[in-house]
């Protein structure tokens, strides 16, 4: 490969990794062709993209990009494939879902990039499915903040009524 086809291919993944929030790099070797191309279209699905990439020019493209992901150059070795997305549970839910549909230990989790930290080792792709995005993080703090504002105003419109059949009952005794 020439000099000026690595260039291209390290600003590529490069410009991949800035314009993506989050990292996978895994083992996809030993799939076939068939199975890589379905496992291609569950990430096109999911919003994800999935390249394979050599490792040395991985290495290149991690050291030139912003973010601190010096922990991943002990896993690039072997095959290697990215998977770049912008929410950080989608990759390893794709992940878990392939290996589930079709039986495979592939892909293989080698480590990945998520929400800022690393994760290291396919033991991590339990933790990586539950980690919520921003947006989740956003909507849960929404419901909590709603909850108690929901049961005050709950509360006033039974206690109006309440209050109601108490003043009607007062005026019907006096009434009387």
């Amino acid at each position: 490969m020439k000099r000026e086809e690595k260039e291209q291919i390290v600003n590529s993944v490069k410009e991949d990794i800035n314009n993506s929030a989050h990292l996978y790099v895994a083992d996809i070797s030993g799939l076939n062709a068939e199975d890589t191309l379905l496992l291609r279209k569950h990430c096109f699905d999911n919003d994800l993209k999935l390249k394979v990439v050599k490792n040395t020019l991985l290495k290149r493209a991690l050291d030139e990009v912003d973010i601190e992901a010096n922990e991943l150059y002990d896993i690039l070795y072997g095959p290697t494939s990215i998977i770049l997305s912008d929410k950080g549970n989608a990759p390893a839910k794709v992940i878990k879902d392939f290996r589930k549909k079709k039986k495979y230990e592939k892909p293989i989790l080698k480590g990945a990039y998520v929400e800022e930290s690393v994760y290291i080792g396919d033991e991590q792709l339990d933790a990586l499915t539950k980690i919520k995005s921003k947006e989740e993080l956003i909507g849960d703090l929404i419901l909590q903040l709603q909850s108690p504002m929901n049961d005050v105003i709950s509360g006033m419109k039974s206690s109006s009524h309440i209050l109601a059949g108490v003043m009607k009952t007062l005026s019907e005794r006096e009434e009387s």
